[in-house]
């Protein structure tokens, strides 16, 4: 099982925990109350840093009740293992209500993976697919 080591930098800071065992991700949450407009975009504090492995990436995703309930999206969710601030939480309220968020609430969760470093080449051209070119929908709706 990974390590990850953590700092709580706030005295409202939360633990972050796996809801239920087998989960894939672990919650994060606010360490203060904030109001999303309907259309906004705000940075919520988390209270946390972390200690990512080398080698790997902390992806933050959506809390899945917050995004279809509410419209709640996170943004700008990648967490480099050479990063050591606090993390912070890119919120957009893309829902038709303003939201409130409450100190204690979960707001976004975390997902840590491997990472494959690679090495780019440039090249003339590239070679061909049965895809090709095809760009957005080019599957067809059936």
């Amino acid at each position: 099982m990974l390590k990850i080591k953590f700092a709580k930098g706030h005295e409202d800071a939360i633990t972050p925990k796996y809801a239920h065992e087998g989960d894939a991700a672990f919650d994060f949450h606010s360490v203060e109350d904030v109001l999303l407009k309907i259309g906004e975009k705000k940075v919520v504090k988390t209270g946390i840093k972390m200690a990512i492995p080398e080698n790997h990436v902390g992806l933050v995703w959506d809390r899945s009740g917050l995004a279809a309930k509410n419209g709640i999206h996170v943004m700008a969710g990648v967490i480099d293992s050479i990063y050591r601030g606090e993390i912070m939480i890119v919120l957009k309220n893309l829902g038709e209500e303003d939201f409130q968020i409450e100190k204690g609430m979960r707001i976004a969760q975390m997902l840590i993976q491997p990472v494959v470093t690679a090495n780019l080449e440039e090249v003339e051209s590239l070679d061909n697919t049965e895809r090709a070119e095809g760009n957005f929908g080019s599957t067809g709706l059936n």
